[in-house]
């Protein structure tokens, strides 16, 4: 076999190997699916949400005789057919730009760690290799839309699973507690002026003799690219988006919540340039369990529902007054649902076989529902749609191809772990 024959073969071996991915990434050989979106807020609902007290209603049911079902009312959508409970009304009266995918299923119900890493990353944890969070790969993939920006901020606590993996700091997020005062350390101590931080900016720039080689990816040289990155950024320009008394007062109030505000402060992280901002609703856990309402937790649940209403139906109409809602997508992640049977104590347990997400703008063709559970939403029954297929949902809005490759030690690995975007959202 001479050269040119063995490069051939060889080629030809490779891409019938990778075909099968290919094609099931986009749909089995249809059109590629790729969206418009430019931005994605994606909101974290830690502790499980309640599907069936939510965006997927069922018969009533009642907690306190223990009768399996929706324990709340029920009403009617902007979309013909579609129904969520009553604390969700502002979200009702915008269910054409919002699809509420019921049939999400994956394998680990049991243990909100495992959850929240596999919702995260769509892989589950691995011994050997960390892989990025989708917040990562996006920011890996886009890079931020503004000079004068981060690609990527989190609201909220951090952790692995919110984390770059194997793509290394450069990549990860900002994070932050206080919308009001911004990421700790950004804003220059009493007495330092912006001359001295650009003076540490410059020192931090440079690189010891010798270490322009192969090593200049090493973790000592990627952590100083993470604080170059936070000196770039603590100048008053970046800092002026946590001033949040700049907004209208009555705005302010119909974003409601601690949780409202940081969706407000979400919106003005992208409108600067920000391409990526999770979210995270209930920090201080207002009923005492957060959004895991087991026993007495299920009884002030009804507190957070309505907190999401405000805040998610105020960002879709602030976003869509600003001309911004087309280009933002708006997620809703959570570890895993719930069964419509109630437990011992009046609530509900934790439920991964089906539950719950949510995705709203990025000019996807809503459809206020897709896909359907059984009669107490414990199982899907048509469109099942595993955490991959969210994954790649948000990927192809954004316009990342679902099916490239990344490298991680040398090795390809896949943007997803087999997922498919759902092609009923896109056209």
């Amino acid at each position: 076999m001479n050269r040119r024959t063995f490069l051939t073969t060889v080629g030809s071996t490779a891409a019938a190997a990778a075909l099968p991915r290919f094609l099931h990434a986009h749909g089995g050989g249809g059109p590629v699916l790729r969206g418009r979106a430019e931005h994605c807020i994606f909101i974290w609902l830690g502790g499980g949400m309640s599907q069936i007290d939510t965006f997927d209603p069922k018969e009533p049911g009642n907690s306190k005789q223990r009768k399996a079902g929706t324990d709340y009312g029920v009403i009617d959508t902007a979309v013909r057919g579609v129904q969520y409970t009553e604390f969700l009304a502002g979200s009702a009266r915008l269910a054409d730009r919002i699809t509420a995918v019921r049939s999400v299923t994956h394998p680990w119900g049991s243990e909100h760690a495992l959850a929240t890493n596999f919702v995260h990353t769509g892989r589950p944890v691995s011994g050997s290799t960390i892989y990025p969070s989708i917040g990562s790969v996006v920011a890996h993939e886009r890079g931020a839309a503004s000079d004068q920006a981060p690609a990527y901020i989190m609201i909220g606590y951090p952790s692995v699973s919110r984390g770059p993996g194997f793509l290394g700091p450069k990549h990860g997020y900002i994070y932050l507690l206080d919308t009001e005062t911004g990421p700790g350390g950004f804003t220059p101590p009493p007495g330092v002026s912006l001359e001295r931080m650009a003076h540490r900016q410059k020192l931090l720039s440079s690189r010891p003799p010798g270490q322009d080689g192969p090593d200049a990816a090493s973790l000592l040289d990627e952590y100083a690219i993470a604080q170059q990155e936070a000196l770039r950024l603590a100048g008053p320009d970046f800092m002026r988006n946590f001033k949040l008394a700049e907004e209208p007062a009555a705005l302010r109030e119909r974003y409601g919540s601690e949780f409202g505000q940081r969706c407000l402060l979400a919106r003005r992280l992208i409108q600067n340039g920000v391409r990526f901002v999770e979210v995270s609703h209930n920090l201080n856990f207002i009923n005492g369990a957060g959004w895991d309402t087991h026993n007495a937790g299920h009884l002030e649940q009804h507190v957070l529902i309505k907190q999401l209403d405000s805040a998610l139906s105020t960002l879709i109409s602030d976003l869509e007054d600003k001309g911004m809602l087309d280009k933002t997508l708006i997620a809703i992640g959570t570890e895993f649902g719930r069964p419509g049977q109630f437990d011992s104590g009046g609530g509900r347990g934790h439920q991964a076989a089906a539950f719950t997400m949510v995705l709203a703008g990025g000019g996807l063709r809503h459809q206020g529902a897709y896909g359907s559970t059984d009669r107490f939403s414990n199982k899907p029954v048509d469109h099942p749609v595993t955490v991959p297929d969210f994954h790649a949902t948000i990927y192809a809005a954004m316009g990342i191809d679902p099916a490239k490759d990344l490298t991680s030690g040398g090795r390809p690995v896949p943007v997803t772990d087999g997922g498919k975007p759902i092609a009923a959202l896109f056209g």
